[in-house]
């Protein structure tokens, strides 16, 4: 690596340390006028905005699962201004008390929530994450440290360009958004940047995960990678079924909450033809294990309907490819959920309260649903505001992270000459 590179970043980061610590004097109302004349701005430099996100998809075949989530054009910057406009409107997720009392001595504690500090993201090539990540940092009183992926770096660059001059126009440092450069090594500089940064975020394919958090010195939370699994019980109800795994699989199939693998109980075999029937009108591959491919055969179209091989099966597709697993008990079905799960959004669609009560029990997901679709795991759909992640682990956050997971704490005590004693 060029040590010129690292001393560059590295003196960028001690200068993005100084500017957060700046962030913990603005009233909210102040960071509110900011955000709302970022989303302002928006629409007026879509142009800009949209002819470089336009280089970066020429580079990419159509056919890549990430090109969807690449893709930006006025409908999708309509929706980042409103949900940038929609953060704005939240209450401010600092200072609250979360813990207050008096000790018998007369000590006052207080516990209140105050910024993290400096939060990194490493993001592949969703260059709304741009926008999203530095709104929900700033209600939340932080700077921000940016590694998207090369696919994206144009956008990337042109979003960035736009909230520096946002930010200048109301005498805040630049500093407050540090886009890193493009080459892979900054990466590397950044995962190692302890004391400088204080929490990463991975966003993005699973290997993505895995590489940060074997990597990193810095803490990290991990998010994303969602290997979901829909069961369909034998209490199912056939039409709410149809409707939820076509939702579940179609909406947006290169988002991490999308479906990957239909479960059924094989005394609802019979139905699995027409709980398939609206995929066909959207050309999904379905890989089915024996019992569900014999069941399909004859009504699935030939071209779209593959034996399921083992690598189907804990696998997130991204694209409109879904696997299907027969089990003949509950039990069965959450075995395989658990051997398979990547802890993200996990669903089951039954009419019976038993096995729904059992499901909610037994299945270890950050977000578990019964009788809808797992297309609901996001921030914005919490009502949280735009999500920087979803967080697969169990500590500090987990689910939808969005303003209070991009806070700590700290004890603050009053007293009134109180020593202690030897």
């Amino acid at each position: 690596m060029s040590m010129n590179l690292k001393e560059t970043i590295i003196l960028k980061l001690d200068e993005v340390r100084t500017a957060s610590r700046t962030l913990v004097t603005l009233t909210d109302s102040t960071i509110n006028e900011v955000l709302l004349d970022l989303a302002g701005r928006i629409a007026p430099n879509a142009a800009a905005i949209l002819e470089a996100n336009h280089k970066d998809l020429e580079r990419m075949e159509k056919t890549n699962p990430m090109y969807d989530r690449l893709l930006l054009n006025e409908k999708r910057l309509e929706g980042i201004a409103a949900d940038i406009r929609n953060v704005a409107s939240l209450p401010s997720p600092l200072d609250m008390t979360l813990e207050e009392r008096t000790l018998e001595n007369g000590l006052r504690l207080r516990k209140a929530s105050v910024p993290m500090g400096v939060i990194g993201i490493i993001y592949e090539a969703r260059p709304n994450v741009t926008f999203d990540v530095f709104a929900l940092s700033l209600k939340s009183g932080n700077a921000t440290v940016l590694k998207g992926g090369s696919d994206a770096d144009a956008s990337n660059r042109a979003i960035v360009e736009l909230i520096h001059s946002v930010l200048s126009d109301h005498n805040l440092s630049p500093d407050t958004l540090y886009l890193l450069p493009s080459e892979r090594e900054a990466a590397t500089v950044m995962m190692g940047a302890v004391g400088k940064i204080d929490m990463i975020i991975p966003r993005g394919s699973q290997a993505l995960i895995n590489h940060v958090r074997n990597t990193a010195k810095v803490p990290v939370i991990e998010t994303g990678a969602g290997i979901v699994h829909t069961y369909f019980d034998k209490s199912g109800e056939l039409e709410m079924g149809k409707e939820i795994v076509l939702n579940a699989k179609t909406r947006r199939p290169s988002v991490c909450n999308a479906l990957d693998t239909l479960i059924i109980h094989s005394e609802r075999l019979g139905d699995l033809s027409e709980l398939c029937r609206p995929l066909a009108e959207h050309q999904v591959i379905i890989f089915a294990d024996e019992r569900a491919y014999l069941s399909l055969l004859a009504s699935y179209p030939e071209q779209l309907l593959q034996h399921a091989e083992p690598e189907h099966f804990g696998t997130e597709f991204l694209s409109l490819k879904l696997s299907v697993k027969t089990v003949d008990t509950l039990d069965n079905a959450l075995e395989h959920i658990a051997a398979y799960s990547s802890q993200h959004s996990e669903a089951v669609i039954t009419e019976d309260p038993a096995v729904k009560a059992e499901f909610f029990k037994r299945v270890d997901a950050a977000v578990v649903y019964a009788n809808t679709s797992t297309a609901f795991t996001d921030g914005a759909q919490f009502g949280l505001g735009a999500e920087i992640g979803i967080s697969t682990q169990k500590l500090h956050a987990r689910g939808p992270m969005a303003l209070r997971e991009l806070t700590t704490y700290k004890w603050m005590i009053e007293g009134d000459g109180q020593t202690r004693p030897a």
